[in-house]
């Protein structure tokens, strides 16, 4: 049950983050559904390993693979599903706290709150890179294959 309160809450984040942002209409609808989606993977993958690293890449695998397929249906830039998925990881809670044990004197918990920041915007840009590569990847195989049912 839980999981389906976390998928709505960051459905309807997206969603809003998509409409703040101003994204056509037509992608609202499936940004939300791969926000949520990411979402829901990152609390799945965040209770079974506790490895925030892990659980940020999965998460931006899905962004990036759902993404690409919602952007082609469509028809809009993939960033338009991008940018308003993403918000719900982004660490900005997390370095917000490590600036603040930093102007209070906690060097030890800033700097475990910055190391854990990098850590996330690492593994987010890990994610994105490798759905893009899984994604080039498909589209090629999809088109050598359609060249070869051409030249039969």
């Amino acid at each position: 049950m839980t999981y389906l309160i976390q998928f709505i809450i960051s459905f309807a984040s997206t969603v809003g983050f998509g409409i703040i942002t101003n994204i056509p209409r037509r992608a609202l609808p499936t940004a939300g559904l791969t926000g949520g989606t990411a979402w829901t993977c990152y609390i799945f993958v965040q209770h079974l390993h506790a490895n925030v690293f892990l659980a940020n890449m999965t998460a931006a695998i899905i962004i990036g693979l759902l993404g690409n397929w919602f952007a082609i249906r469509k028809r809009v830039p993939v960033n338009m599903i991008y940018i308003p998925s993403l918000v719900s990881l982004v660490p900005g809670g997390t370095i917000y706290l490590a600036m603040k044990n930093f102007s209070l004197g906690h060097y030890a918990n800033a700097q475990a709150g910055v190391i854990t920041t990098v850590t996330i915007a690492v593994a987010l840009a890990v994610g994105v890179v490798l759905a893009e590569v899984i994604v080039r990847q498909i589209k090629q195989h999809l088109r050598s294959r359609q060249q070869d049912s051409l030249a039969r």
